[in-house]
């Protein structure tokens, strides 16, 4: 079986094929996508100061700041799988998608939009 991070790029394009030709994603290419877009994340931005949920495939935490240790972080982002692998692809913009409230982020720090800007980069 090949690696799972080998694996997952191709999951990504698979999403972002059906998503464009308006059918939907296969669940296990889905989260196979999303656990891998939400690794990017956090590889890209380490940290502990937000945490992004993407429910029901995965969360991390990323970006550099205060760490919360117990209970509710005081930053947290939080989308469904297909507006996140939108989002993380450069599909879909973080503002419009808070706006359109396809995603709910509470805290000073919740605003993805700098960190998303270079794995955008790669999807294009």
């Amino acid at each position: 079986m090949p690696p799972r991070r080998a694996v997952a790029p191709d999951a990504v394009r698979r999403v972002l094929a059906a998503i464009e030709s308006g059918r939907a994603p296969e669940r296990p290419a889905l989260a196979a996508a999303v656990r891998h877009l939400l690794a990017d994340l956090a590889e890209r931005s380490p940290g502990h100061a937000v945490e992004v949920r993407v429910p029901p495939f995965g969360a991390v935490q990323c970006v550099e700041g205060p760490r919360h240790t117990r209970g509710t972080p005081a930053n947290v982002v939080e989308t469904d799988p297909v507006t996140w692998v939108l989002l993380a692809t450069g599909r879909m913009r973080f503002g419009e998608a808070v706006d359109a409230g396809r995603v709910a982020a509470s805290g000073a720090r919740a605003d993805l939009a700098p960190f998303l800007l270079g794995a955008a980069a790669e999807w294009a």
